[in-house]
């Protein structure tokens, strides 16, 4: 029997990139796909280039992660058609980069919202419905600790979600809902954007090997780290941040 034969798993941002091949490693394992995304073209996309098949395994949800009534309402309808929730992934997540004296407060509400808050709303309003023994998995980021310039929003938001992540994980516990983030690194993502924006990977040897693992990224790593953290194989792991990044934030770097 595959391993999440008859689990109910509901994802954010599973239209495109590491939330779309992490709702089909899902599905290939057994479970349902309650997929949330609020572009409807890549929506469409998705479900005609990578879901054939799915079609009765697989839901997809149109929300606005930065509308709190949008995430209620939504939640609400996902309960009401599934009954329960085994796991949650909150992986949706958006960016903004500027320097500080050209960003708006609106721009740096719209991406905390969206990154930091509705992760917590969607605990908020799916917990009723979480049997225990359920998982959580939320999506960080390396940068939530080491930066780029202009990117204050975003790597900000990434902090707070491992502050979140532990603090959810001592208040679920009397559930036995595990808590658990993981920040991924470089991870090439345009085989799985929607159709206009799709093309084969660009990357370049010295991409590559700044990497001690020796290359960059797949969402497939992320999706192979999101499966192992919601099953039993990972029971006594909670609380904690999983880095999967091919080494690329132990490695020193001198200017030469």
């Amino acid at each position: 029997m595959p391993e999440f034969e008859g689990k109910i798993v509901v994802i954010t941002g599973a239209a495109q990139g590491i939330g779309l091949v992490t709702a089909l490693s899902f599905l290939k394992n057994g479970a349902a796909v309650a997929a949330i995304d609020v572009d409807r073209e890549a929506i469409e996309d998705a479900m005609e280039d990578f879901f054939k098949g799915y079609e009765g395994k697989i839901q997809f949800f149109e929300c606005n992660l930065a509308d709190m009534e949008d995430i209620e309402s939504t939640c609400q309808e996902i309960a009401q058609n599934y009954k329960w929730i085994d796991i949650l992934v909150n992986n949706a997540a958006v960016s903004s980069t500027k320097p500080i004296s050209q960003r708006t407060v609106e721009e740096w509400n719209y991406v905390i919202n969206v990154n930091l808050r509705a992760p917590y709303l969607m605990v908020k309003y799916l917990l009723p419905f979480m049997k225990e023994g359920s998982s959580i998995v939320n999506i960080a980021s390396t940068r939530a600790l080491m930066s780029e310039p202009n990117t204050e929003p975003y790597s900000a938001s990434k902090g707070g979600i491992l502050a979140l992540t532990h603090s959810l994980a001592v208040s679920l516990s009397p559930k036995k809902i595990r808590v658990n983030a993981i920040s991924p690194g470089w991870i090439e993502t345009s085989p799985y954007k929607k159709r206009k924006y799709r093309h084969k990977p660009n990357l370049r040897e010295i991409d590559h090997l700044q990497h001690p693992a020796g290359r960059v990224g797949r969402p497939e790593d992320i999706a192979n780290a999101i499966l192992f953290l919601t099953s039993q194989k990972s029971s006594f792991i909670t609380g904690t941040n999983l880095i999967v990044d091919g080494g690329m934030t132990i490695k020193m770097i001198y200017e030469e």
